[in-house]
């Protein structure tokens, strides 16, 4: 069975379809997913889904993009969510959450304030966190560091960084999360990180709507696709799809004490 570690079913790309793609996705051998939060509204709609689909879980957290307008008590709302007795049971991780310095979307002190709140929330939920780290691996690091984010696990989510930067995420004791990118012509970062990661931090995923496989680049994603993942991923490690499609499960339902 394959576990999707970081997927966005709650996104209006799937507004018409959506019960189709997900019993699609299910025949294809899809056993679990991780539909991840990103805003409140998106957090909401994530633990609706998955109380909706029993093979869905949910997250709750503020992406790096929005948190510039967020207030303290948003957070403490994020919190309820993740505690309330309806949802405790189908929400199991705090993100996506971390620093995106490529979009500047929100800045960048306040995008560091924010991602320390939400680990800091984690740690009390004892959750584990989604990260997003683009063009920001010094600071996510050091933030990481410095917060103890580790202390409940969590995923560096949609990776395409250095073997080094791999090695240190691994080392620190979180998961690594791999996607449609590891398919991509020029991932050479990707590849060499998937080549050398211990297959005991190994995650995969489809962050759908986005980044879908080559050939499928450019279209919607689906979970369907992580097939073409996976297989990517075992030619690298030149092992089987089988072995890589069981690791990933087992990792991903550690992760997410599911």
């Amino acid at each position: 069975m394959i576990f999707d570690s970081h997927a966005h079913y709650d996104d209006d790309r799937y507004d018409e379809d959506r019960e189709d793609v997900l019993r699609m996705i299910q025949e294809q051998g899809v056993g679990l997913i991780m539909n991840a939060g990103s805003t409140e509204q998106t957090s909401r709609a994530a633990i609706e889904l998955s109380k909706a689909y029993d093979f869905i879980y949910s997250s709750v957290g503020i992406h790096p993009h929005f948190v510039e307008k967020i207030t303290d008590a948003d957070i403490d709302t994020l919190a309820a969510l993740a505690t309330d007795p309806k949802n405790i049971d189908r929400v199991k991780a705090v993100g996506e959450i971390g620093l995106d310095y490529f979009y500047d979307n929100s800045p960048r002190d306040i995008q560091k304030v924010r991602f320390a709140q939400q680990i800091d929330m984690a740690r009390q939920l004892s959750l584990p966190i989604i990260i997003h780290s683009r063009d920001a691996t010094q600071d996510t690091l050091e933030i990481l560091k410095r917060e103890n984010a580790s202390v409940n696990g969590g995923v560096m989510h949609c990776f395409a960084g250095s073997r080094e930067t791999m090695e240190i995420v691994v080392k620190m004791g979180f998961y690594v999360g791999f996607g449609g990118a590891v398919t991509f012509k020029n991932a050479h970062n990707a590849v060499e990180s998937v080549r050398h990661i211990s297959e005991e931090s190994l995650l995969i995923e489809t962050d759908c709507p986005y980044l879908a496989p080559v050939p499928h680049r450019g279209e919607r994603n689906h979970s369907g696709y992580l097939k073409l993942i996976i297989d990517k991923i075992a030619e690298i490690r030149e092992t089987t799809s089988e072995h890589i499609e069981e690791v990933t499960w087992n990792n991903a339902k550690n992760l997410f004490r599911v």
